[in-house]
């Protein structure tokens, strides 16, 4: 027999100390540890065979990443091999403590835009940045905050990456065309500069960089089939330009290249190119806490200051972009975005040691991961291996790469990622979310791509308060019996926001003749005080007007919750799968209390 007090130790505290036991074995216990650094779990079985399939995939998309790179890094303002150094180190960082073999990090169009005006007023602000985001992405992870992303919606996903590709295509007009003046800093500034400019145009750097455009696609959608049963040759060649597709960025800029040097030996530099590179290795240390602006020193408070409110838009954007690849290439597995988080905000805090700019997952390039067939995050460890034997071995070959072939490259990128179906879909959906998708595209091509994501958030909480203060009720006019009804459907939660709307809603359906109300809570999971109360007012005077009311399979917790407010609503609470028996069976009680009994 159990000890009475040890039976009250049992109730009150030998369950919360048996959780906090649980709890304290999952977080220190030897599987949690390898969950938060994944190389320990997948490296033990690495075997041959994913070597030779993850050097092939670190390879491809290594020639890929090489030409982005030194795009993102102008598109940012900054020196080209700022964006190599971008993809080899939180590349290597990510094969470490990622947990999604597919996923690729490195610089993206869109990190780089929303970096472009802070590296306008100085080069130090990109390698803070990336330390800052690193920091505040891997806070995120180690508080489990990830449920804060669940607060932007698709639309404004959708709407912001619209703007982003607007802004980085129209900025890429300027290297495109080889026009005068500036690239401009949104989608409407960038075009109001290039047609002011447009008497500037270059011939043959429009002409490569429009060529540049056509091959790319031209090569994305030619293929080469081997039906079963092909002959050797042209199952080889079809596995060959399968290959030759997927490197396609890198095919363009070689030929670019090859033709600019060739050209040059000639004594014609026709193409504004790259030029020179600064490879080798990076300088390593802390990244910079303070810096010069307009002959102007700023210490950490300052450039925390430039930085502004603004400046969380890059984290957010990082984190947006890495966990929605994460998920799309996951297939049926689960997705462990706290350990994402906690990926990307060392990738970035560590590759800030390393003068790189902010890095998150690329779509483009962990597509070409998938299709690569890449088997372990290892691919990463490969990608950013030749990617650093390219910027210590061949910087010097970087510098012949004409830019129109980058911003061809840049803009064709861009024009994939354009989602223009979700209009279709909003329109016939929900015009509410279309409002909100255009209000981002809009705010992010005209003022900015921070304050498009700002205004799209703004916009989707207004449109939930409107929904909470303004539930839709379902009404419906039925005869049961010779007893004329109107049921009134409660759904969801019921805020206090919406307690004035409910009780109007259900004064308007008042008629001169008796009727049921019947308010059915089958649906119903909260109701707030305010509600209730306004509900149990209108409830008393329709029975003053001679109305009768069923409260009809409402929850435990909601019906004692009417009855506090008031005793006299605990007779109109009805059970029972048959609403029609409940209403005859009121009609009868209530032609038996009309029955006088003589005296």
């Amino acid at each position: 027999m159990i000890p009475h007090s040890h039976y009250w130790y049992l109730l009150s505290g030998g369950r919360q100390e048996s959780r906090l036991r649980r709890t304290t074995s999952k977080l220190c216990g030897l599987q949690s540890w390898k969950r938060r650094v994944p190389i320990t779990i997948w490296l033990p079985g690495y075997c041959f065979e994913y070597l030779v399939r993850d050097l092939i995939a670190g390879i491809t998309v290594g020639l890929t990443s090489i030409p982005q790179g030194i795009a993102y890094a102008m598109v940012a303002g900054l020196p080209p091999q700022v964006g190599l150094y971008s993809s080899i180190f939180p590349g290597l960082m990510y094969a470490i403590f990622g947990s999604c073999k597919d996923v690729t990090v490195g610089p993206t169009a869109i990190l780089a835009a929303l970096l472009a005006k802070y590296v306008a007023k100085s080069e130090d602000f990109a390698y803070l940045a990336s330390f800052l985001t690193g920091l505040v992405i891997f806070l995120l992870g180690v508080l489990q905050l990830g449920f804060l992303l669940d607060f932007i919606s698709k639309p404004v996903i959708s709407g912001f990456t619209t703007a982003a590709a607007l802004q980085i295509s129209a900025a890429q007009l300027k290297s495109l065309f080889r026009v005068a003046g500036s690239s401009g800093n949104t989608f409407i500034s960038a075009l109001i500069n290039f047609f002011k400019n447009i008497g500037t145009v270059q011939l043959w750097d429009t002409v490569l960089g429009v060529a540049t455009i056509i091959s790319l696609f031209l090569i994305k959608r030619s293929t080469i089939t081997a039906p079963e049963g092909s002959s050797k040759c042209r199952s080889l060649t079809s596995a060959t330009w399968l290959y030759i597709v997927r490197a396609r960025n890198a095919l363009v800029v070689f030929v670019g290249s090859i033709l600019a040097y060739v050209l040059f030996l000639y004594g014609k530099t026709p193409f504004k190119l790259t030029g020179t590179i600064h490879g080798g290795l990076p300088r390593f240390g802390l990244p910079p806490f303070s810096t010069t602006v307009n002959n102007v020193t700023l210490g950490f408070d300052g450039m925390l200051a430039e930085l502004g409110p603004e400046g969380l838009v890059m984290p957010l954007v990082a984190i947006l972009e890495s966990i929605a690849i994460a998920k799309a290439f996951a297939g049926n597995r689960a997705v462990d975005a706290t350990q994402e988080m906690l990926a990307l905000g060392l990738s970035n805090a560590f590759a800030s040691l390393a003068q790189s700019m902010p890095a998150t997952g690329s779509f483009t390039r962990t597509a070409l991961n998938h299709a690569s067939g890449v088997v372990t995050p290892a691919g990463s460890f490969f990608k950013a291996c030749l990617v650093l034997l390219s910027v210590t071995l061949l910087a010097e070959a970087f510098y012949f790469i004409p830019r129109a072939t980058l911003a061809g490259i840049i803009m064709v990128a861009m024009i994939s990622i354009i989602e223009l179906s979700i209009v279709k879909r909003l329109w016939q959906n929900s015009k509410a979310e279309l409002c909100v998708w255009l209000l981002t595209v809009v705010l992010g091509a005209c003022v900015g791509l921070e304050y498009g994501i700002a205004g799209g958030v703004a916009a989707d909480a207004l449109r939930a308060l409107f929904t909470a203060a303004r539930p839709h009720l379902h009404t419906e006019c039925v005869k049961l019996g010779n007893q004329d009804c109107i049921i009134i459907t409660f759904t969801g939660t019921l805020s206090y926001a919406s307690a004035e709307h409910v009780a109007h809603t259900v004064r308007s359906l008042v008629q001169i003749r008796s009727l049921v109300f019947v308010f059915d809570g089958r649906q119903l999971r909260a109701c707030d005080f305010g509600v209730a109360e306004n509900l149990t007012t209108v409830i008393l005077d329709l029975e003053k007007n001679k109305h009768s009311v069923l409260l009809w399979n409402f929850d435990v917790k909601i019906r004692k919750l009417f009855e506090d407010i008031s005793q006299d609503m605990s007779h109109k609470f009805v059970s029972g799968p048959s609403l029609e028996d409940l209403v005859l069976g009121l009609q009868s009680a209530r032609q038996d209390s009309s029955i006088s009994i003589p005296t």
